[in-house]
């Protein structure tokens, strides 16, 4: 896929990407999130395609996630209002392949800085760990947790950490989004 299949054909459209480490509500969130708003979400392609595995993910597997998550993406923006909501991004991706493989596929670090999103939601691990098949590394949550604040800066990304439970989560996310808006 070229820039220019995925460059955004709405330029007044903002990109609200809701990242964290496992079992932190992002897809919840960016449910909630599109409700709130009226618009779409792109769910994570990962969890999709890892639940038709029968083997440990690979590193092609890792690479097709990165494009389905990029297709993903671009087959819902039109769609949008004026946010599109993103249940997480290829970050991902490295994340997980630098974790897995040692390090991270050459397309996915070729590709991050030219996908950026106007603003990052980057889920607390202060949720209870919800088991899940999907779900590898319920002892690492701080581990991530800090691999995800690295990577946001690295980007040099606009990112508001979300922490609380229940309502008031959603609600600092609300109030994070409407002042970044505003």
């Amino acid at each position: 896929m070229t820039e220019s299949e995925t460059r955004n054909p709405k330029p007044e459209l903002i990109k609200i990407a809701v990242v964290g480490p496992e079992s932190t509500g992002k897809s919840t969130m960016s449910a909630f999130l599109a409700r709130h708003y009226q618009t779409v979400w792109v769910p994570e392609y990962a969890r999709g395609y890892c639940e038709k595995l029968t083997e440990p993910p690979t590193w092609q597997d890792e690479i097709n996630m990165f494009y389905g998550q990029l297709a993903s993406e671009a087959e819902l923006l039109p769609q949008a209002s004026n946010l599109l909501i993103c249940d997480t991004t290829f970050i991902t991706v490295k994340i997980w392949s630098e974790e897995i493989f040692g390090k991270a596929p050459q397309q996915v670090l070729d590709e991050l800085p030219k996908h950026p999103y106007d603003l990052y939601l980057l889920l607390d691990i202060d949720l209870p760990w919800q088991d899940d098949p999907l779900r590898d590394f319920p002892h690492k949550r701080e581990h991530f947790m800090h691999v995800w604040h690295q990577e946001l800066q690295a980007l040099k990304a606009n990112y508001v950490t979300i922490s609380g439970t229940g309502n008031d989560r959603y609600q600092k996310a609300v109030e994070a989004i409407d002042a970044f808006i505003a």
